[in-house]
């Protein structure tokens, strides 16, 4: 199993590399300046378009209003990575991996109109209230129009994006929302992780059955429910310890360009840790330029692409920028990231080479250990000095015979690592963290919110990725073959709680192996095309603005234009 979990983070170092997320970044920032910064239209135009006020779109293709269309695709995107993906970036990048998540949520709003408004321009809407959409059909039909000689390739591309998509549906869309669910589930009511699995596999395979208008019904009330009770416990967290604001910003600001100091459970970082920790957490809370959401996006009914982009530029917004500052000032301000051991010892235990490496001389729980460490399963830690640099050693607790035992994971280091730390800690994996930080302000209120919101949060979730799988079925010409692949969709959310991620390490490199494979696919193709959706974008507001779209509030007439329904029908675009 070490092997498998050393490969995983070989393609993860490799394919989520910090020149690979500088690029990221790059193209983000292009796409803002070239459409002079669509962050405000998303903000103005794409609110008035969820709430109805937008453009007459009753005679356009598709399945989804506006509103529905974002709140599917935000099901997958308010995930759990909102919650748990936020809680892991700070536990181990420090405060400053706020920031670039900030960051990230900012030129991520330009990177999700472009994609999306590249999906509309090249969605297959063949099938009468089904349509079909994503970067492996834009990869498909967009660059077959560029030259007839690239359409083979182009085919295979559009193959290899639904494997790709396929490999993170399974594993960051279903097994990390699953095991989150499941872990916060033991932790509070000892519930048995394989029982909660079995739970969620069925409710999903209860909605996933209805198709895309049964997902757009459920997420469209589930997401603003979610979102809006989250939030407001959250900031009744953040306000509670408003004192502590102005330095947590400090910190913030500070740890995003400079070293984090160790302190109690967090390890200490450098400026690269937060970067590489808030960047790639953020990429997988709002999934920016991933090529995922413009999948659900592409259900919705409209004649013009542009709108359902602007409409989608919201999602980073409201997941990475909004949410996700929730979770981060509610963990940072109750200083659960870097708590103090949960019990500690006169003497600390010596560190003795294993079979498989370090571990402490430590198979009892210490006298005076916590009712919460009494458990079988419990995660628990310490944190050693280990070539140089601090790390955490993982073990677990398991009820035996002789009394509550710890089993350890040994840590490979070239010389005999030392405690750092006196004391043994409780390992808070997740949204597990962000409970317990609820906790810290009215205790009670982790244990219900947070056990109903990753509940809420992960079905929802899973719901969505298994639409999107599904739809990079049908593109591999596997239609026949979707209820097997539903059924293999609920076996994996019940397999990923029979004990195979034990640590909050595992859970991030499981839940983004497959973002670098979409990311070398998707982000060349916007570069490719990108030029293509700006200029729809600037023709839509330029026909707007000359009042040649209905509008529905205004109901103003249609001045000698028609709706774009393709590529093909936008014409160069001239500042």
């Amino acid at each position: 199993m070490s092997a498998l979990w050393s490969a995983i983070d070989a393609v993860n170092a490799v394919l989520l590399s910090v020149p690979v997320l500088l690029a990221l970044l790059g193209i983000g920032l292009l796409f803002s300046v070239w459409s002079k910064f669509c962050q405000y239209r998303s903000l103005t135009h794409g609110v008035a378009l969820c709430a109805g006020r937008g453009i007459e779109t009753a005679h356009g293709a598709g399945a989804l209003s506006h509103f529905q269309a974002l709140t599917a695709a935000m099901s997958g995107t308010v995930g759990l990575g909102a919650i748990a993906g936020m809680a892991i970036a700070v536990d181990f990048g420090g405060p400053g991996a706020v920031f670039w998540m900030w960051l990230v949520g900012l030129v991520g709003m330009a990177l999700k109109t472009t994609e999306v408004t590249l999906s509309l321009l090249y969605r297959d809407t063949a099938e009468d209230g089904n349509p079909h959409g994503g970067a492996m059909y834009v990869l498909r039909n967009g660059l077959a129009r560029i030259h007839p000689r690239l359409a083979p390739l182009a085919r295979c591309a559009g193959g290899f994006f639904c494997l790709a998509l396929l490999l993170f549906a399974f594993t960051g869309g279903n097994m990390f929302q699953t095991w989150t669910v499941a872990d916060t589930t033991r932790e509070y009511f000892g519930v048995p992780t394989w029982i909660t699995g079995v739970v969620l596999a069925i409710a999903c395979g209860v909605v996933i059955l209805g198709g895309i208008r049964r997902i757009g019904g459920v997420t469209s009330f589930l997401v603003p429910l979610k979102c809006g009770v989250y939030v407001l416990c959250g900031l009744y967290v953040i306000l509670h310890f408003a004192d502590r604001l102005p330095e947590l910003f400090r910190l913030i600001f500070h740890g995003a360009f400079s070293k984090t100091e160790a302190s109690g459970a967090f390890a200490g970082g450098v400026m690269g840790t937060a970067f590489m920790w808030g960047m790639k957490r953020a990429l997988f809370s709002s999934e920016a330029g991933l090529g995922t959401a413009p999948i659900a996006h592409s259900a919705v009914k409209t004649p013009e692409p542009v709108t359902e982009g602007v409409v989608a530029g919201l999602e980073p917004f409201i997941d990475t920028i909004f949410v996700c500052t929730v979770t981060g000032l509610v963990v940072l301000s109750t200083g659960v990231w870097d708590r103090a051991p949960a019990v500690g010892w006169q003497t600390p235990p010596a560190i003795v080479r294993t079979a498989g490496g370090w571990a402490p001389q430590l198979d009892r729980l210490p006298p005076g250990a916590p009712a919460e460490l009494h458990s079988d399963g419990a995660p628990v830690f310490v944190v050693v000095e280990a070539d140089g640099r601090r790390e955490r050693l993982y073990g677990s607790v398991h009820l035996r015979d002789q009394g509550p035992t710890i089993d350890w994971q040994p840590l490979s280091a070239a010389a005999t690592p030392r405690m750092a730390e006196g004391g043994l800690f409780a390992d808070y994996r997740g949204a597990t963290l962000v409970a317990k930080a609820f906790d810290a302000v009215q205790p009670g209120l982790g244990r219900w919110l947070i056990t109903l919101a990753v509940w809420v949060f992960g079905l929802s979730c899973i719901i969505s990725y298994g639409y999107y799988g599904e739809q990079g079925v049908i593109y591999l010409g596997l239609a026949r073959h979707v209820r097997l692949y539903r059924l293999l969709w609920c076996c994996a959310a019940a397999a990923a709680t029979f004990g195979f991620i034990q640590t909050s390490v595992q859970l991030d490199a499981i839940s983004t192996v497959g973002m670098g494979f979409m990311y070398a696919i998707n982000l060349p193709l916007m570069l490719v095309l990108g030029g293509r959706a700006m200029r729809a974008y600037h023709d839509y507001f330029r026909r707007l603005k000359a009042g040649k779209i209905a509008r529905v509030a205004k109901d103003l007439p249609v001045t000698g234009s028609r709706p774009l329904q393709g590529p093909d029908d936008v014409k160069p675009w001239r500042s």
